[in-house]
């Protein structure tokens, strides 16, 4: 038989790869510590709509805990951030907004879920830019839940559920003096 043949039978005969098993350990918080960035990324400071669909599932849903249901599937949450990115461009009534969102640093909590994916808990603080005196204003906080499912043949991690709770205004600064 040809050297080519061989080859070609030999690469036909091979088995498919198996499906990635979940991270486990400091790479599972380290990919969700990824994800995380990225997702939140996309949605204050980078304000990406085009980087959401590869970060959520089709079934996507966030719950929020100042108006219940906000974003009933990865379709409407695409729609909404390009929406509000669209209103920060020249020209939109939102031009020039900016906005960020930094994670409360020792927050986060990682759980695996089997191996079906893990369960995110942390807290974030909000920041708006104040160009009137050009600098960053903290405008509030929140805790949230994020349910990340494992996706096997592609080896990553999406946004399954999202749980907002929490939220609360910045507490005043500088702080008032004790009594």
């Amino acid at each position: 038989m040809p050297l080519t043949l061989l080859f070609a039978a030999a690469l036909g005969a091979a088995t498919p790869a198996a499906p990635a098993p979940m991270p486990t350990g400091d790479a599972l918080t380290a990919a969700i510590a990824d994800k995380d960035a990225r997702l939140f990324w996309a949605v204050f400071e980078g304000c990406d709509a085009r980087a959401l669909p590869d970060l959520l599932v089709p079934d996507f849903r966030m719950i929020h805990d100042k108006g219940g249901l906000a974003e009933a599937s990865r379709d409407a949450m695409v729609a909404d951030v390009a929406k509000t990115c669209a209103r920060r461009q020249p020209g939109g009534d939102m031009a020039g907004y900016k906005n960020r969102r930094l994670l409360v640093p020792g927050s986060r909590t990682v759980r695996a879920m089997g191996d079906w994916g893990a369960l995110e808990e942390a807290a974030h603080v909000f920041f708006e830019w104040n160009a009137k005196e050009s600098r960053w204003d903290m405008v509030g906080g929140a805790r949230y839940m994020h349910l990340w499912q494992w996706i096997p043949a592609e080896h990553r991690f999406r946004l399954s559920q999202s749980y907002s709770y929490d939220h609360d205004g910045a507490a005043p600064y500088p702080p008032a003096p004790a009594p």
